[in-house]
């Protein structure tokens, strides 16, 4: 697959990342009747457990320690029991002297965006307002814990439905400040070796808000959903393995600064194609031509502090490559069978 579709495969700013293909993991071997024993007998625990949240608990005023209690064994059942949890900056062990600097309610979580687990980590520990990024405008979709499970394994959107609501992501905030927001810029997911183009998301945000990038990595790491559909491939992984664990690593707040009025400042060739002279939220498309230097400067430091902390590369990909990788893999595929 790499080679076939070697144009998905980063040749400038990461030396070759190929961020959209999976993962594969190492074979069973000798141990396959242990991986399948782990299998059958996790498979109905989950079901059950997700049956029982979704069906039942999210309705219920049990306040949040109970749902976060059932999310707690969604995640322990398949093995993840190794949480290494860390601040940037902050010495390791040491995070309960510094809560302080720990994200509060009413900021932002800018998180990477690798697998269905990391929403229900985020859920577990922020128990936030979770959001869809689009490339094509600054707004925000807020989505529930369920379907952001289900983004983490669908094909992505250039431009929301037009049946979605939308909301400024500083609205979002100012509205529900004793919430979390959580974030995911790069707009779809990957399999953890590159942080995609940002979509513009972020730059809905209050100057006032704090926003901390935050990486979460997967030992091994099979069990990231780059490939939309992926779900049996997903399942096996997860639920055959003995056990996986999970690095997280939080950065030190940021803010957006407010966007400078066009001027001297800001590149004509990044205006002469904007379509929306008064001020719209909507982007023409995935190449920043209505987004301003010094808006893109914002958006890639925080790409640049993702990619140093989950220890990874940033990559010319965004959005719509995915989409055209995912044509290409389906119509390579059509034509074979």
């Amino acid at each position: 697959m790499a080679e076939r579709y070697g144009q998905f495969r980063d040749r400038g700013m990461s030396n070759g990342v190929a961020p959209f293909f999976s993962v594969p993991p190492e074979p069973s071997g000798l141990y396959l009747p242990l991986h399948l024993f782990l299998l059958f007998f996790r498979l109905p625990i989950v079901i059950a457990l997700l049956g029982t949240y979704f069906l039942i608990l999210q309705w219920l005023p049990i306040g949040s320690f109970g749902k976060k209690a059932i999310l707690w064994l969604v995640v322990g059942t398949p093995g993840l029991w190794w949480v290494d949890l860390q601040m940037d900056a902050i010495k390791k062990g040491t995070i309960g002297s510094h809560s302080s600097v720990f994200p509060q309610p009413g900021s932002i979580i800018a998180a990477s965006f690798t697998s269905p687990l990391d929403v229900i980590y985020l859920a577990v520990i922020f128990d936030p307002i979770f959001t869809a990024s689009y490339p094509s405008t600054k707004l925000v979709q807020p989505i529930s814990l369920l379907s952001a499970l289900l983004r983490s394994f669908s094909v992505p959107r250039e431009s929301p439905a037009d049946s979605s609501k939308l909301t400024d992501l500083s609205d979002l905030v100012a509205s529900n400040n004793n919430r979390y927001v959580v974030v995911f810029p790069e707009g779809t997911t990957t399999n953890g070796r590159g942080i995609l183009r940002f979509t513009p998301s972020l730059l809905g945000a209050s100057p006032r808000t704090k926003i901390y990038p935050t990486s979460l990595r997967y030992t091994p790491a099979d069990i990231t959903t780059p490939i939309p559909q992926s779900y049996l491939t997903f399942i096996w992984n997860l639920l055959s393995r003995p056990t996986h664990s999970l690095r997280v690593r939080i950065a030190q707040a940021v803010s957006m600064l407010p966007a400078p009025e066009r001027g001297y400042t800001t590149n004509l060739l990044d205006t002469l194609h904007d379509d929306s002279a008064s001020g719209s939220d909507i982007i023409t498309s995935d190449d920043d031509r209505t987004i301003t230097v010094e808006e893109r400067k914002l958006l890639d430091k925080i790409g640049e502090t993702l990619a140093r902390l989950g220890r990874n590369k940033r990559v010319a990909f965004g959005v719509k490559d995915k989409i055209d990788w995912w044509r290409a893999t389906q119509k390579y595929d059509t034509e074979r069978s």
